[in-house]
C-alpha cells in the first residue's frame, strides 16, 4: 500500500479512512469497472480491509457487479442510486467551491 501524498478534496472534507479511499477513487473513475485487486490497489487500502466492507457496498446497491473475465469479478460505482448521484454532487460542488475561492484569491 502506498502513502497518497495529495489527497483528494472529498477526503480532505470527510476524512481519510479505507471506505472513503474505495469510494473516492470509483466517483474518480465513475465511467470504468474494476477488479477489487485493482480497486485496493488504486485506493490504497489492504485487500483483506476491502474484502471486510465490499460486501455492505454490494447489497447496499453502491457499487454493482459489471462482468466477469476469467476468474475475476469487475465492479463500478451504481451510478442508478440516489446515494452516489447524491455523493458525486458532493463531490463536484466540493471542487466548485475550491476553484471559486481559488479565482477569488488570485484576482486579489
Amino acid at each position: 500500500m502506498r502513502i497518497k501524498e495529495n489527497k483528494s478534496l472529498f477526503l480532505k472534507q470527510f476524512g481519510d479512512t479505507p471506505q472513503l479511499r474505495v469510494l473516492d477513487f470509483l466517483i474518480d473513475n465513475y465511467n470504468f469497472d474494476f477488479p477489487m485487486t485493482e480497486i485496493a490497489r488504486e485506493g490504497n487500502v489492504s485487500y483483506n480491509s476491502l474484502k471486510i466492507f465490499f460486501p455492505y457496498l454490494i447489497k447496499s446497491h453502491i457499487i454493482i457487479k459489471t462482468r466477469r473475465i476469467g476468474k475475476s469479478d469487475y465492479f463500478k460505482l451504481n451510478l442508478e442510486n440516489q446515494f452516489v448521484k447524491n455523493l458525486m454532487k458532493l463531490d463536484w460542488s466540493l471542487v466548485e467551491e475550491s476553484v471559486s475561492s481559488k479565482e477569488i484569491l488570485v484576482k486579489m
